[in-house]
């Protein structure tokens, strides 16, 4: 019998598109995001100026969308399938995240081109966590949370590996 305070579980899901630029790309991605995940996508800002970029500090160059509870599975399922389960040991962190990439939206199990949106690809954050993991956030009386409260790397892994049948494989 296990601790049910050791158990692993998925705390959030952020798909993120970056496009770079503000104007009618950004609002292709946004409409992409929303046709997948049916919420509305946050504008993610730029933190520098990159003058060789023409990028000014502020300006709109990507979204986002955060994804908790229920919808997290369904999209991770979607998005997995279009790595084929397959992923690499290095899209898993020390703390227990995944993070991978999708070149193209229409290998995502469910979606079509459309071409009024055009060809975008993105970016997918698994976040796992252990029960308990609030007391980091919490805006009251917050606390660190011991090294063994926290996912390790071995522990994200046997979690993809159980809850969604992914392979791990390392890529030559």
């Amino acid at each position: 019998m296990t601790n049910i305070m050791q158990k692993a579980r998925i705390e959030k899901v952020t798909i993120n598109i970056g496009v770079g630029e503000s104007g009618e790309r950004l609002g292709k991605a946004e409409q992409l995001l929303k046709k997948l995940t049916n919420k509305k996508p946050v504008r993610t800002v730029s933190k520098h100026k990159i003058p060789t970029w023409n990028l000014k500090k502020g300006e709109p160059i990507g979204c986002k969308v955060t994804l908790r509870g229920k919808d997290t599975e369904e999209i991770i399922k979607k998005t997995l399938y279009a790595k084929d389960n397959i992923l690499s040991p290095r899209n898993f962190d020390k703390n227990g995240s995944v993070s991978y990439g999708i070149q193209e939206y229409i290998d995502i199990q469910g979606l079509k081109y459309d071409p009024t949106i055009g060809i975008f690809g993105l970016g997918v954050h698994i976040s796992i966590e252990h029960p308990g993991y609030r007391v980091a956030r919490r805006s009251r009386n917050n606390a660190k949370v011991p090294s063994k409260a926290k996912v390790t790397r071995d522990e994200a892994m046997n979690y993809m590996k159980d809850n969604f049948g992914v392979k791990i494989e390392e890529e030559d």
